[in-house]
């Protein structure tokens, strides 16, 4: 299982949403077909078909709570997975 994996078995199994690290989060956001924009410390994440958009911002290399709790709602909601 490699870390992308890791990573969306971390956020779905509703572990520490508090220690997600940001990098990860947005490299997972990425291999799950989001496009990313960026402004300043803001990475702002859309999808074809997804109506959310995902506006994400590091606190101490981590991603913040609520919003790794966003990520995890848009993947549920819209049963995204990773592809092989």
């Amino acid at each position: 299982m490699g870390k992308h994996e890791k990573l969306y078995q971390h956020i779905l199994l509703r572990r520490s949403d508090a220690n997600v690290p940001f990098g990860g989060l947005c490299a997972l956001l990425k291999r799950l077909g989001f496009a990313e924009r960026i402004r300043g410390d803001h990475h702002i994440f859309t999808m074809h078909g997804v109506d959310e958009i995902l506006n994400l911002q590091p606190r101490n290399g981590k991603g913040k709570p609520y919003q790794v709790k966003q990520v995890r709602d848009v993947i549920l909601h819209y049963n995204l997975r990773l592809e092989d």
